[in-house]
């Protein structure tokens, strides 16, 4: 690689040991670990966009925030106790990624502007061939940590591409676009909806807001950090790490709720109508924004002000669905016509379905995509049998809904780089879990997602796929993934060698252990 120190001019090398695909938490977290154990490890991460992040540099939308206490959503390794919020805006979590990646050597590793376009397994050299847009080169080991909520999802509404407005995703926010005075469409009641919303309604003249289905609401107990308590974190570091402590273990008692005990969410269903009568004194509005499935099914959302604003007399609540956009309006589905200036998609992502999943084949050219057909499938939530030496982050059954992916990243992170000193003890060039031990672990999350709230609930979600399976959700206590993460367990991998010798692979005769 180049010694640019610019990211965007420097060069793809002709091989790396380490490709990692994404410079989020997941992939900085993965290149931390590695380099804190081997600090001479070839590594190279590709970034399609201009700078670290991930969704926090992509979302830039008014009132952007995290719903789980920053405590807990930044990296054990990486301590910060600057946090202005105890649930932190999205630029302040954006500039604790930037500066995590200047001091953990993340940033001179890093070819931003660089997306993948194809990775192949190529089964005789045991590599990954790899073509981005600045270019091909093999890479050993392949670190796919591309998250699941970066592809932004539109929904196919006739008429749209007639819309003479403005339209954007909330995960693209258009900036240039002024809203003061104009008349702005809204799509989606979910996570982003309900922190953007309340921001853009008090300058817009009017805001109609089409709720497809209602949310649980509970308050967000959001405070600021003042400049003592900022400053006992730094000085006193052990208080920081305890109340990460302390909230992780609050955090961990919410699975007795959605996925042992669900009977347990009553007390949570008491906590959202009791503010929901508090904060909508209207029985009717109420009727209409209250949720038919039990809580917990869908992510509780936190917010303190989105309840206020649709009792606005400049916001209007439709609940009928968006049918069709023309060229100067929306239409609900009695066939109502408003007339809009803009529209703002808050219609989420395609987790289920992960793009970088199209652009990953195996040895026979076959996409994940394909041998996924819909239900993403892995082990441990990390590697899947038939993509050698491929590593998944935030993989299938990883999601939570309850504490941090944070905490989830950095335990497969651990699982990667065992397995990287395994390989590298063992002398094996790659390792493919066997389909056997893939096939047991999910069958294992399935059974233990039966009765959790998420696939019992009533409701229908991003966490189910297509084929109706749960392929998101984590079932149950996050130390649990943790233990079985720790190690990398040979046992359950073949092990795999070259058939012949290249000028840069040793002359070893392909081999399963």
């Amino acid at each position: 690689m180049t010694t640019s120190l610019d990211p965007s001019t420097r060069e793809l090398p002709a091989h790396t040991d380490i490709l990692v695909v994404g410079s989020g938490f997941a992939g900085m977290g993965v290149v931390a670990r590695v380099l804190r154990q081997n600090p001479a490890a070839d590594i190279t991460v590709i970034e399609r966009a201009h700078d670290v992040g991930g969704t926090w540099r992509d979302n830039t939308y008014p009132g952007v925030a995290c719903d789980v206490p920053t405590s807990l959503y930044s990296f054990s390794f990486a301590p910060y106790a600057d946090w202005k919020h105890t649930f932190a805006r999205g630029p302040e979590i954006h500039e604790y990624l930037r500066g995590v990646a200047d001091r953990h050597g993340i940033r001179e590793r890093l070819i931003t502007g660089c997306a993948l376009v194809e990775a192949r397994w190529d089964d005789d050299r045991c590599r990954w061939q790899v073509t981005t847009e600045k270019g091909e080169c093999t890479a050993r080991v392949l670190v796919a940590a591309t998250g699941t909520l970066s592809t932004p999802k539109l929904p196919a509404v006739p008429g749209l591409d007639t819309f003479q407005g403005e339209a954007f995703h909330s995960a693209t926010w258009d900036h240039d676009v002024q809203l003061a005075g104009k008349r702005v469409a809204v799509v989606g009641t979910g996570a982003s909806a309900i922190q953007f919303v309340p921001e853009i309604a008090p300058i817009a003249d009017r805001t109609v807001v089409f709720q497809r289905t209602p949310a649980w609401v509970v308050p967000r107990a959001d405070r600021t950090r003042g400049p003592l308590e900022r400053a006992l974190y730094r000085r006193a570091p052990w208080t920081l790490k305890a109340q990460r402590g302390a909230i992780y273990a609050y955090r961990e008692m919410y699975v007795e709720m959605m996925a042992r005990r669900p009977k347990l969410l009553g007390a949570a269903h008491l906590v959202a109508t009791a503010f929901l009568r508090r904060k909508v004194r209207d029985r009717t509005l109420r009727e209409r924004i209250v949720p038919s499935y039990t809580i917990g099914c869908k992510r509780m959302l936190l917010s303190n002000d989105w309840y206020d604003t649709l009792q606005r007399p400049d916001v209007e609540l439709v609940d009928s669905g968006l049918t069709a956009v023309t060229p100067t309006g929306v239409v609900d589905r009695d066939g109502r016509e408003r007339e809009v200036d803009v529209i703002v998609f808050g219609t989420g992502f395609t987790p289920t379905e992960p793009p970088v999943a199209h652009l990953i084949r195996d040895g026979e050219g076959v996409t994940l995509a394909e041998r996924w057909q819909g239900s993403p499938r892995a082990y441990r939530g990390t590697t899947v049998a038939g993509f050698p030496n491929l590593f998944m982050m935030y993989g299938p059954n990883t999601n939570l809904g309850h504490s941090s992916i944070v905490y989830m990243l950095e335990s497969q992170s651990a699982y990667l780089e065992s397995a990287l000193r395994e390989m590298s003890d063992a002398g094996v060039d790659a390792v493919d879990v066997r389909p056997d031990a893939m096939d047991a672990w999910n069958a294992g999350l399935d059974r233990d997602l039966a009765g959790t709230v998420w696939n019992t609930g009533g409701c229908s979600s991003w966490y189910l796929d297509a084929s109706g399976r749960n392929s998101a959700m984590w079932p149950t206590f996050t130390w649990l993934f943790r233990r079985a993460t720790k190690n990398f367990d040979r046992e359950n991998y073949r092990t795999l060698r070259p058939v012949a010798a290249t000028q840069d692979d040793r002359a070893t005769e392909k081999v399963e252990a």
